[in-house]
């Protein structure tokens, strides 16, 4: 029996067709997204139907699950038409609107609702943009989803706002859904809209394996791509991931929430019923692919200039905040090189900088989240950048623990289908797919390159003030 996975991600829509007793991958398509930041849902759904195809269809498919971006804004009105084009996650305008809500009730009040601290992220603070900067159209809203959401309602076809369906790893990230009691706090909603919204629909949150029909495969709850991952990886409780991607983020399995009231930890819920403590910054890959383009080299080029640096680039730090940063909340911050000298200033100074000081920012990350109480003694590296021999040998000298590197998978896919073939069999546990064997990576821990990092902060700062 086959199951199929989606991935729509902020950058393409990726599917894979699984054999749902093993995990084998069958077939697989992908199609793009638009770049930007604010995306019409549309070209999702033409890039769905896309990868679709190109994954040979779903004729023989008996389940399909839809894991995607988290956070992003899809506004719709009584008749279940876009009201306007989607904010994504990585869309900055609302961070003056995250913090007016912040002010507005407090940061130990936020946390104690629903176990994360508003930033420019967060579907809240997008909601609340909406209402102050268009609110002809914020008047217009009827319902408010994500985008897997909305793809999975596409997909069961009824047009109805009622079918709206999400399941808790995704509705954790909205800002006004509790994933510790499982209830969505429409007070926060209505804080959000300025209004009273008790007429907005917001999606059902169904069972980690409960599913839906549609006029084709059944349809699982699908669920937010960090989440996504984590059950692609086979991670319990105690696991962490770290993830370079477009963004970067460090993620830990828990059996409890957490409540982080500096607002660095965000406590979403995972796909199987437990939480999902996690660190995500703006910056991920997308910095090692702007100083490549600097250093004029391909991808291999960049890691052969990066290895032949001594750790510790002599003394030049990379401070990567080339996109704002969400971890620490420096939505209007630049990026910035220190300790530039004569002796610095080569291309492979440059670009152990640049690799070191992405993980500098993973690893206060992942700071934040030990300073939940969560216990983090290895972890497991993937997204694009996973790719790069500099980032698997420079990342554990960084951290200061062991890294394993899987087998390269389209893990949030993965995950997906696997969610798909536990709406199938009912079962009380997702099925036991091997995650297979990776590739784990040890290091001398060198502290002094995140001390120094940490010295080179303070210059961002004081830009800003």
């Amino acid at each position: 029996m086959l199951v199929a996975g989606v991935d729509s991600s902020t950058q393409s829509c990726k599917v894979l067709v699984v054999d749902a007793d093993d995990g084998t991958v069958v077939r697989r398509g992908v199609a793009a997204h638009p770049d930007g930041t604010e995306v019409d849902p549309e070209h999702w759904w033409t890039a769905l139907h896309q990868a679709l195809e190109a994954a040979g269809g779903l004729d023989d498919v008996a389940a399909l699950s839809v894991g995607g971006q988290q956070h992003g804004m899809v506004t719709l009105d009584h008749g279940g038409d876009v009201v306007r084009p989607a904010l994504l996650w990585n869309d900055t305008r609302s961070a003056e609107a995250a913090q007016d809500l912040v002010e507005e009730l407090g940061a130990q009040q936020w946390a104690d609702a629903v176990g994360t601290v508003p930033v420019a992220s967060i579907t809240a603070t997008k909601l609340r943009w909406l209402t102050d900067h268009e609110p002809e159209q914020a008047r217009r809203v009827a319902a408010v989803a994500l985008p897997h959401d909305w793809l999975t309602w596409r997909l069961r076809g009824t047009g109805r706002l009622t079918d709206l369906v999400t399941d808790r790893s995704d509705a954790s990230g909205t800002g006004y859904y509790d994933p510790a009691t499982d209830t969505y706090r429409r007070d926060l909603l209505d804080l959000a809209l300025r209004r009273p919204a008790d007429d907005v629909v917001l999606p059902m949150v169904l069972g980690p394996s409960q599913g839906v029909e549609g006029p084709g495969p059944v349809l699982g709850p699908g669920c937010g791509d960090n989440a996504g991952a984590a059950l692609g990886l086979g991670l319990t409780p105690g696991s962490t991931s770290i993830s370079i991607g477009t963004s970067g983020v460090v993620a830990t399995v828990s059996s409890t929430p957490t409540h982080d009231p500096s607002g660095l930890v965000a406590g979403f819920a995972d796909a199987t019923g437990h939480h999902l403590p996690l660190a995500c910054t703006l910056n991920g890959a997308r910095v090692l692919d702007a100083v490549s383009a600097l250093l004029g080299v391909d991808h291999d080029g960049f890691d052969t200039l990066a290895l032949a640096a001594e750790p510790g680039a002599g003394g030049l730090t990379h401070v990567p905040y080339l996109e704002g940063e969400r971890t620490p909340n420096l939505p209007h911050a630049t990026g910035t090189f220190a300790g530039l000298t004569l002796g610095t200033t080569t291309r492979e100074q440059v670009a152990r900088a640049t690799v070191e000081g992405l993980w500098c920012l993973l690893a206060e990350a992942l700071e934040a989240i030990r300073a939940q109480g969560v216990t983090v003694d290895e972890a497991t590296l993937v997204g694009g950048a996973a790719r790069s021999r500099a980032v698997r040998e420079i990342g554990p000298s960084v951290l200061g623990i062991p890294v394993t590197v899987p087998e390269p998978a389209e893990h949030v896919a993965l995950g997906a289908a696997r969610q798909a073939a536990w709406v199938l069999s009912g079962a009380e546990h997702p099925p036991a797919w091997s995650a297979g064997t990776g590739t784990r990576t040890e290091a001398v821990h060198r502290p002094e390159i995140l001390e120094r990092y940490r010295q080179a902060r303070p210059a961002v700062l004081d830009r800003l003030s």
